[in-house]
């Protein structure tokens, strides 16, 4: 199901990728920022992501506890710092033990989470300039690393624009 979001809302309730990681407490700061430092970028998708910054926008849905989003979300904040592309996080997803029909706990989960149909954490979603959801990444990449999975992404968008 691909979304179409208004960006200026997602930022106003969104942080960004760098200023979630700073904010996390103890031990799970600990390892967001471990997989932050210890990570080694594929250079030649960095590079090529380069040229597409301005035309894309990401959103990632993560909660410190989950540790698919230990892996992943530093590495989007290298690659934001690295490249420019905006990455924002809606965070503090909790599981909803309570419900047999609702997987996630609003609040302290954001409303967004049903908006955009989370079912599993990280929701990695690639949109362009407009808002348009160009693609997702459940979880873990399907590609190598993370880095070429938004750029195949995006540039599977480009080829059929």
């Amino acid at each position: 199901m691909k979304m179409k979001a208004d960006l200026t809302e997602i930022r106003n309730k969104t942080v960004t990728v760098s200023d979630y990681i700073e904010r996390l407490e103890g031990d799970f700061r600990g390892k967001f920022l471990t997989r932050k430092e210890n990570y080694q970028l594929r250079q030649e998708a960095v590079n090529r992501l380069r040229q597409f910054t301005r035309e894309y926008f990401v959103v990632a849905f993560s909660a410190e506890w989950c540790k698919d989003c230990a892996a992943n979300i530093p590495v989007l904040a290298i690659i934001s710092e690295v490249t420019g592309l905006e990455v924002r996080v809606f965070g503090g997803l909790k599981k909803d033990s309570l419900s047999k029909t609702r997987k996630w706990r609003v609040p302290p989960s954001p409303p967004e989470v049903e908006t955009f149909g989370v079912d599993k954490i990280p929701l990695i979603i690639v949109f362009d300039a407009e808002g348009n959801e160009v693609g997702r990444i459940v979880e873990n990449p399907k590609e190598p690393t993370l880095e070429e999975e938004l750029l195949k992404i995006i540039l599977g968008e480009k080829n059929q624009s």
